[in-house]
């Protein structure tokens, strides 16, 4: 039997502390553990595929400080390319050449990109692809997918997942009617309900914006040929195409999501990796759309830190790590013996799961399945999830705190390391 007990003492007076400073004792409400069960435990240090907390306990790290780490944390050239810009200055608040640099590598790299605009978080690149894409069409409407996440923006907290999933919030409070008004939904993978949408809102609709593969609702990919029906919906009814890869963007390839599956939209969301662990976003796409943007056009979007210097540095880095050869290779490897070992234990001790994996993004439903939209992830036994997690955090395995959220891994992890994550979960569904 592995070790089950952990000293929690200082996270708890931490976090009783921040509760009385912070709503919720947490700045994002899945930090808050409310899902699982027991508190959080607070951070001290990171490093590789590893993290400390302040009672000095260790844990192999699966959440990647949701996404951006796919490179390890703090790797040591990301670390010294931060450090020589730092002599430079932490802000610019105007052009610096490393902005072309970033601009260039994503322009390179995501097919659908011919021009790109940095901001600040994955949410204000969904805010300014949202105003964008209505002012390219003349339309407000558009086409969102039940437990996808782009965002605490007002039009897009309708059927949302991530937080909004693991908290089971209603639509928020305080965000408008008129807000959500011209928001549609639809189940992910149900390309019909999409017609139907079009159908009857012709010539209303802006476009249909997308997670191409949920990672804000637990894992769900892609049926085949969902994303080429929907790229013929949209050409057929004169909406635009907008894959949200903040989550997937040269996570699951090189390239994202639409150079996976084959599928070029028109404009482009993009977060977490390309900022290499500091705060970023970026939108893009066609050139004729784009150029729509201020001050080149009259769609305005601004930002006092977009295009910061030490996000820039840490981004361009993190991309060059990247196109090492083996890279994708490695991390499609090492993540496949996680999931397939996953759902295997779980099948052998008794517990009926369902999940799988593309490159380095995972899932684990505990529900036989299959999960194809966020209705079919609803049904999965929460309470259960809540056990797993709290049984392998206890033996220093970190996943993210919610059932509704996906996992990741870097190219810091070890075949050690996921040979140790699963003898850890093959002990903890053997006891729960």
């Amino acid at each position: 039997m592995l070790n089950t007990t952990i000293k929690t003492t200082k996270s708890q007076e931490v976090f009783a502390a921040a509760q009385n400073l912070m709503p919720g004792g947490v700045s994002s409400p899945v930090r808050a553990f409310k899902s699982v069960g027991g508190q959080p435990i607070v951070f001290d240090r990171v490093k590789g595929a590893y993290i400390w907390d302040v009672d000095g306990n260790q844990y192999i790290d699966y959440v990647g400080t949701w996404g951006p780490a796919i490179c390890g944390h703090a790797h040591p050239e990301v670390i010294a390319a931060l450090h020589e810009a730092l002599e430079k200055g932490t802000s610019f608040g105007a052009p610096s050449v490393l902005e072309n640099v970033l601009a260039e590598m994503v322009i390179d790299a995501v097919p659908s990109i011919e021009m790109v605009r940095f901001v600040n978080s994955g949410t204000e690149a969904c805010m300014g692809v949202l105003r964008l894409m209505r002012a390219f069409t003349n339309r407000e409407k558009i086409i969102k997918f039940e437990g996808c996440y782009h965002g605490h923006a007002d039009a897009f907290l309708v059927k949302a997942g991530s937080g909004v999933a693991t908290l089971g919030l209603p639509d928020s409070p305080g965000v408008p009617k008129l807000a959500t008004s011209t928001t549609l939904t639809a189940p992910f993978n149900d390309l019909e309900a999409v017609k139907a949408l079009f159908e009857e809102n012709r010539d209303e609709i802006a476009g249909v914006i997308l997670e191409p593969v949920v990672g804000n609702a637990g894992f769900i990919a892609p049926d085949a040929g969902f994303l080429e029906g929907l790229r013929e919906l949209t050409h057929e009814y004169g909406a635009l195409l907008v894959f949200d890869e903040v989550m997937t963007g040269f996570r699951i390839a090189y390239g994202g999501a639409q150079e996976k599956f084959g599928v070029t939209p028109d404009l482009t969301t993009l977060g977490k990796v390309i900022g290499g662990g500091l705060p970023v976003g970026a939108y893009g796409g066609r050139r004729d759309i784009m150029s729509m943007v201020a001050p080149a056009g009259p769609v305005y979007q601004a930002g006092t830190l977009s295009g910061n210097p030490l996000a820039m540095t840490a981004g361009i880095k993190t991309l060059e790590l990247l196109q090492k050869p083996g890279t994708y290779e490695y991390l499609e490897r090492i993540t496949k013996k996680l999931a397939d070992g996953l759902l295997q234990i779980a099948k052998e001790t008794g517990h009926p799961v369902c999940g799988g994996q593309i490159s380095a993004m995972f899932g684990l439903f505990f529900t036989s399945g299959p999960v194809h939209n966020y209705e079919d992830a609803k049904k999965s036994d929460t309470a259960k999830f809540g056990r797993f997690h709290r049984g392998i955090l206890e033996r220093g395995v970190y996943l993210a705190p919610s059932q509704f959220e996906a996992g990741f891994t870097s190219f810091a992890h070890t075949e050690e390391d996921i040979e140790q994550t699963l003898a850890v979960a093959r002990d903890v569904m053997s006891s729960i």
